[in-house]
């Protein structure tokens, strides 16, 4: 991949370097990428033809989990697998260039939340020793180390020391992200119970792994609402199968960092791609919600399955047709709403309803 690509898509500042970068990007997998390559072809699309954005094809996801998604020629840094809780077959992400990951993961952090270094981080995860194929732990664990406070790591089966922790940054009131799965967050919620200052933000990334049953979103945020007093629950989405991450820093609502963007296929033609949700059709998120769904919907919500372009996938795939069902919005705001019947629910993924 031209290094100067590279480069470019951490540069993008408007819709149209983000087109330009992402029809280069496609061009360039679709004669590199076997598997991208032999799926199109398999499809009679002749990708010499395609100009827009929206008529690019989008790899479903689950070919992750029987390929090797990856341009010509590559050797992977790392691979990562997703966590096993959803069958026989996992899904693999061999990325050829680690760096990119690193650099993904930590522009977009600073985009929404400023300097890990300003940061204490409390992971309520596996740490990396215990789960190193896991991306979302490699990217805390460097996160964490970009930090530097004593008390940044990874605290799963420690919640008592963790509490203690967060009473500390209560006293001190140093900026803290306590992120974790939602069935970790949740026995911390029973256990200890702490109202948090406002410097302290709690993000969940989903995933109950089989140990709680699934609540939808808004039931989950209540109970950590009403455990921690904080105003409102941020969320984090991300797979095995992107290098970069979209944020919800509450109401459910998810913003992407400018070199990815998600798009909304037809359920019923994945070829078609919908327009956006007008601006007036947001739906409305409410954690005292008497119905318990936390969404009220409005007419005129173009709804179905999430397609992701993700430019830091430059060596394998940036064009991922996931499992999700979902809105996007004219703002390119989007929220998850569930996932479609015959796609597995992830045991990293996002917790949906």
């Amino acid at each position: 991949m031209d290094p100067e690509l590279q480069q470019a898509i951490f540069q993008i500042d408007s819709d149209k370097a983000f087109r330009a970068s992402a029809l280069k990007v496609f061009h360039f997998q679709a004669e590199h990428n076997p598997v991208y390559r032999e799926y199109m072809s398999n499809l009679n699309i002749d990708t010499g033809m395609i100009r827009e954005v929206e008529a690019i094809p989008f790899l479903p996801v689950e070919f992750f989990r029987t390929h090797r998604v990856n341009c010509e020629g590559l050797e992977e840094e790392v691979v990562f697998e997703s966590s096993g809780t959803t069958g026989p077959s996992a899904s693999r992400h061999y990325v050829a260039n680690a760096s990119l990951y690193r650099r993904s993961f930590t522009e977009g952090f600073r985009l929404f939340y400023g300097q890990p270094e300003n940061y204490c981080i409390l992971a309520l995860l596996p740490s990396y020793m215990e789960r190193s194929g896991s991306s979302l732990v490699w990217m805390m664990d460097h996160l964490i180390r970009q930090s530097g406070h004593p008390d940044s790591g990874f605290y799963l089966d420690q919640l008592d020391a963790l509490a203690g922790i967060l009473r500390k940054r209560n006293a001190d009131g140093h900026p803290t992200l306590l992120l974790g799965v939602s069935f970790a967050l949740l026995d911390l919620a029973e256990q200890y119970p702490i109202q948090l200052g406002e410097h302290i933000t709690v993000m969940e990334t989903g995933g109950m792994k089989g140990r709680r049953k699934e609540p939808v979103r808004s039931e989950l945020h209540d109970l950590l609402i009403g455990a921690f007093g904080v105003g409102s629950i941020h969320s984090e989405y991300g797979m095995t199968e992107l290098l970069s991450q979209a944020y919800s820093q509450g109401g459910g609502l998810f913003k992407t960092p400018p070199w990815m963007k998600v798009l909304i296929r037809d359920p019923n033609d994945p070829l078609t791609t919908l327009k956006p949700a007008e601006k007036g059709a947001r739906p409305v998120f409410h954690t005292d919600s008497p119905e318990g769904s936390g969404i009220e919907p409005k007419t005129g919500s173009a709804k179905g399955g999430l397609n992701i372009i993700d430019l830091a996938n430059l060596n394998s795939c940036a064009f991922i047709a996931t499992g999700d069902l979902g809105t996007l919005y004219e703002d390119g705001s989007f929220e998850v709403t569930g996932r479609f019947d015959h796609a597995d629910v992830r045991g990293c993924n996002l917790m949906v309803p």
